[in-house]
């Protein structure tokens, strides 16, 4: 996989669990084939939609083998790899490897709060080392405790096999440096979903986001529409890109809220795994208001 296959709507599908924690198989091939009719070209296997924290690299491996027996080449598979200590991401690593993942998805090390330069270039050179297949960086500094510069995603994008990267800084200064210097150099994937259209405008090549699920514009359409000028349909998509971000990262313990969401438009995700709770009925309610004031259907 090339910098050129990473472009367009690449979502993180949600782990559909069941109230005993067990995956459900037939659940998550329907959510797989749903991401394809919206428009996938690859799609996420253990981000932080699929509740990453919980599964575990035989877990992940399982997932990404069924991905790959539902997809039958027509979307890609990306996989998760994300962790604190670098023994745990290797064993994902090792579990990609096995089950046929097309390209890898990672953080610098998780919850440290801080990295050196040397501890985070270290942590890179060791994955490269285990591994042949394409990076894409995830930049997350909620969830890092710390963000990767410009300058630092450069070297990486210098020094090993790194072909795009999820940016999901919430500072639009960043992402307009990042794209300005390395968008020709790498394949860029917008985060947020509320700066997806305006970061198709500076180049951006895609977003790896929640919220496109549920838009009345498919997302496979999203870079055509957000690469033009803005007219009504890029200013009704952009309003509710905006209303589901800060609908879905407001309401309840990530993902609770948007697996609600996804089961009330009638798609099987489940319920969270331990130690997130499920959306509680007053959580729903809020969505259900949020959802009839943008027009969106559901059950």
């Amino acid at each position: 996989m090339q910098k050129e296959d990473l472009h367009g709507y690449v979502p993180a599908i949600a782990t559909p669990f069941n109230d005993k924690g067990e995956i459900m198989e037939d659940a998550f091939v329907e959510l797989f084939e749903f991401l394809i009719g919206r428009g996938a070209t690859t799609i996420c296997i253990a981000g932080d939609n699929g509740e990453s924290w919980a599964l575990s690299a035989a877990e992940r491996g399982r997932l990404v083998r069924l991905a790959r027996d539902t997809a039958r080449g027509r979307v890609k598979v990306m996989m998760g790899i994300s962790a604190p200590t670098i023994d745990a991401t290797l064993s994902y690593v090792k579990a990609a490897e096995k089950s046929g993942g097309d390209v890898l998805l990672s953080m610098p090390q998780t919850y440290v709060l801080k990295a050196t330069d040397a501890e985070l270039y270290s942590r890179f050179d060791k994955v490269s080392v285990a591994t042949d297949k394409p990076l894409v960086l995830y930049n997350s500094p909620r969830r890092m405790g710390f963000s990767l510069t410009v300058d630092q995603t450069e070297t990486l994008l210098n020094n090993h096999n790194v072909i795009g990267i999820k940016e999901s800084h919430r500072d639009f200064f960043h992402h307009t440096h990042l794209l300005q210097r390395l968008g020709d150099k790498m394949s860029v994937m917008t985060g947020p979903c509320h700066y997806i259209l305006p970061n198709f405008t500076l180049g951006a090549k895609g977003f790896i986001a929640t919220g496109p699920e549920f838009t009345d514009l498919k997302p496979s359409e999203m870079a055509a529409v957000g690469a033009g000028a803005p007219n009504e349909t890029w200013r009704h998509a952009h309003y509710q890109l905006t209303v589901l971000y800060e609908l879905l990262m407001g309401t309840a313990t990530w993902p609770a809220s948007f697996k609600a969401a996804l089961n009330l438009i009638g798609l099987p995700a489940g319920v969270p795994r331990d130690p997130v709770l499920p959306a509680t009925q007053a959580d729903i309610d809020k969505i259900k208001r949020s959802f009839d004031m943008l027009g969106i259907s559901y059950s």
